[in-house]
Parts: C-alpha cells; sequence; structure tokens
C-alpha cells in the first residue's frame, strides 16, 4: 500500500464561503485539463509542497506565495509516476498555473490559478498574482 501524501490541499474561500480555485478547476477548465490539474496536485503538488519548487513546475513568488506550473498533461504525468504507463488521451497543450501557500506542515492554501495558455500575457499573469496575494492577506487576517 503506498504511502498517503505528507500534504493535504485546501481551497481558499472567502467570506461568504465562495471557493473561487474550485470553482475555477470545476467550472471554467475543460474536462482534459481537470483531470491534468487533478492528477498533477494528487501526484506532484501533494508530495512535494513547496519543494516543488526546486523542480521546473514551481517557482516561489515572496512572502508566502508560491507558483506550481503544470506543462504536462495528464498522461505525461502518470508517465512520470509510472514507468510503463502507456498514453491514453491524446497529446495536449497545457499551461495552467495555481497559486498556492504552505500552512504549518500539512496543508496547501490554493489561492489563486488560471490558464496561461488562454491568457498568456504579463499583465494577465500579474493580475493573477496580485488576486492570489490578496487572498492570501485576507485569509492570514481571518486566522487573526
Amino acid at each position: 500500500m503506498a504511502e498517503p501524501p505528507p500534504y493535504d490541499i485546501e481551497f481558499y474561500e472567502d467570506e461568504l464561503g465562495a471557493s473561487p480555485v474550485y470553482d475555477w478547476i470545476a467550472k471554467e477548465l475543460a474536462p482534459s485539463l481537470r483531470r491534468a490539474i487533478g492528477v498533477a496536485m494528487g501526484e506532484v503538488l501533494q508530495y512535494m509542497g513547496a519543494g516543488v519548487c526546486q523542480t521546473e513546475m514551481g517557482k516561489p513568488l515572496g512572502d508566502g506565495l508560491f507558483e506550481f506550473r503544470l506543462r504536462h498533461d495528464y498522461d505525461e504525468i502518470m508517465g512520470r509516476r509510472r514507468p510503463l504507463y502507456r498514453r491514453v488521451y491524446p497529446r495536449e497543450r497545457v499551461l495552467l498555473r495555481v497559486f498556492f501557500h504552505p500552512f504549518g506542515n500539512k496543508m496547501l492554501l490554493l489561492v489563486g490559478g488560471y490558464d496561461k495558455r488562454r491568457f498568456p500575457g504579463p499583465r494577465r499573469q500579474q493580475k493573477e498574482i496580485a488576486i492570489a496575494r490578496r487572498r492570501l492577506e485576507e485569509w492570514k487576517a481571518r486566522r487573526n
């Protein structure tokens, strides 16, 4: 039996209980992208946490905010973890970003995300990072 991942993923909720990151994944992403980000979070992010920044899949953004960069589709991710895995789905270009904050020793709080393939410009990226920072600050303020 495989060891459970060391990190739990939590979705940021605003003061009204809405979860914009969950809604983005569940309602805005195409099924193939949902499948890719789901397996990437379960097979990579939950095992590596902020350590993902030691790979091409992560980047520290400062002040406790980190970026999880997904450039691989479902089959590529599964093939990394299981060498004998064979492609099931047609190859697809993936360029997703998820912003997260490690909290304590066991939790990763997802505070933002977007599809960089759909919105490739640097202005959009800075806007999404600013939104993630604002959500993180709000979450921290509510905890105090």
